[in-house]
């Protein structure tokens, strides 16, 4: 969207434009002249004296950013807990990245948040999974079960949603949908449910873990839900809508029965598109004969779509490896059609999380990297946090390593309004680039300008 268009149009109708999806990072809207060097603006790290991790950064129309993740702790910077349960944790920053709020939320039980995104009214929306049936959460139907959380723009519960059955159901992925509604998914234990889950859908052949969409309505009341898969593990990472009001879901998938038609072999990227009433269109699976696992998509700027994961393979779909793992990039057409990949990576394990489009067209990357050759230039120790700018053919621009001698990871990244970017994750390190560690592991969040 571009500036002559938002001078031209109401304020309500940006505002109805403005959010489509975690992945989608169109929401940043800027007449910022400024260029991203990928230099390191700072680094910081925030939790208690147990556990954090912060797994999802959305952009908001502030300027500012929103952090989810999860908390164990009761101390620190944590300030409203009050048992060494896990939590989810929302930190809401303005745009001089300085804390306007955080709160946790959750029951008694273990409730660990996944992806979080600015709704179009200016609240949030939060994606995750839950044991609990008590204090924020009103109902759980087993183990495991989806929470879904609606937030005004200070935090506060509007409404809350949970979705499951007998077994380990666990919520990933979510965007607000055109009608104002939302999409959610992850996977679903179908054997444990009994085959439930599926409205006017085949129920046979399936099993172990699967793809389970949900569709709701601006009020979180369900309208269908549906899974898809194989007799074996399917996990879905990230869902874009599409401009025929439909939605493409990537994951990773070592099934090779029922709705898995072509895999390629052990685990493949695996690509579907559905309907807004939830038919499958199509299936494709991306990968070699190793392990390949998709973790997120976006659209790109010519009507296509980008994915990004990791992959052990060198064959078939994937011309060529750098080491044990490589960040996995491909380009694909709305029919499923591959039309470039790159891998990206060292001789060791490097991996990618999640994947936004930037405002020149090309394409924000975070994840990990054990690698200092190829195209990592150092390591500091294990894993380090990973953070690859590359332009709209999937070619490096630059990249970041963050961490010391543990083990650090990036899980998201979103760039604000004013170009620079944000990267968060979780730390276990207190030495190289991360000055302190509160507790065990920390959330860890890296600005880039």
């Amino acid at each position: 969207m571009n500036f002559k268009f938002i001078k031209t149009f109401s304020i309500l109708v940006l505002t109805i434009t403005f959010f489509n999806c975690k992945n989608d990072d169109d929401n940043a809207i800027s007449t910022s002249t400024n260029t991203v060097t990928g230099e390191i603006d700072f680094i910081k790290n925030y939790g208690g004296s147990k556990n954090e991790s912060a797994q999802s950064v959305t952009n908001t129309l502030d300027g500012g950013y929103a952090i989810l993740g999860y908390t164990q702790s009761i101390d620190g910077d944590i300030i409203d807990k009050t048992d060494d349960n896990f939590d989810f944790w929302v930190l809401k920053f303005d745009s001089e990245s300085q804390i306007q709020w955080n709160k946790t939320y959750g029951g008694s039980q273990d409730d660990r948040g996944k992806s979080i995104i600015q709704t179009q009214d200016g609240g949030f929306a939060i994606l995750g999974s839950s044991f609990s049936n008590d204090l924020d959460v009103t109902q759980n139907a087993g183990q495991e079960d989806y929470w879904l959380a609606k937030l005004d723009n200070s935090g506060n519960i509007i409404w809350q949603k949970s979705f499951g059955f007998s077994g380990t159901d666990s919520g990933i992925t979510l965007i607000q949908t055109n009608d104002n509604g939302y999409l959610i998914s992850g996977v679903l234990d179908v054997t444990a449910s009994n085959g439930e889950g599926n409205t006017s859908r085949n129920n046979n052949k399936h099993a172990g873990g699967d793809y389970w969409t949900i569709k709701l309505n601006a009020s979180g009341e369900l309208q269908w839900s549906k899974y898809f898969g194989g007799l074996f593990t399917d996990t879905p990472e990230g869902i874009v809508e599409t401009n025929d009001n439909a939605y493409i879901i990537a994951g990773g998938s070592d099934s090779d029965d029922t709705d898995i038609s072509n895999n390629k072999g052990s685990y493949d990227f695996w690509v579907i598109k559905i309907s807004n009433t939830g038919d499958l269109i199509w299936e494709k699976s991306f990968g070699g004969s190793e392990i390949d696992e998709a973790r997120a998509i976006t659209t790109s700027n010519d009507g296509n779509y980008i994915i990004a994961g990791d992959t052990r393979s060198s064959d078939i779909d994937v011309t060529n490896n750098n080491g044990a793992a490589d960040l996995w990039l491909i380009k694909i057409s709305p029919e499923g059609q591959l039309l470039w990949e790159k891998t990206l990576g060292g001789t060791s394990f490097d991996v990618a999380r999640d994947i936004v489009k930037t405002q020149d067209n090309g394409f924000l990357l975070s994840g990990s990297s054990r690698s200092s050759d190829g195209d990592v230039t150092i390591n500091q120790g294990q894993n380090d946090a990973w953070v690859v700018k590359v332009d709209s053919e999937g070619n490096i621009e630059w990249q970041q390593t963050v961490g010391g001698s543990n083990i650090d990871f990036s899980y998201g990244v979103a760039q604000l309004n004013d170009k620079t970017i944000v990267a968060v994750g979780d730390t276990t390190s207190d030495d190289g680039d991360i000055t302190e560690n509160k507790g065990f592991s920390d959330l860890l969040l890296i600005k880039i300008k």
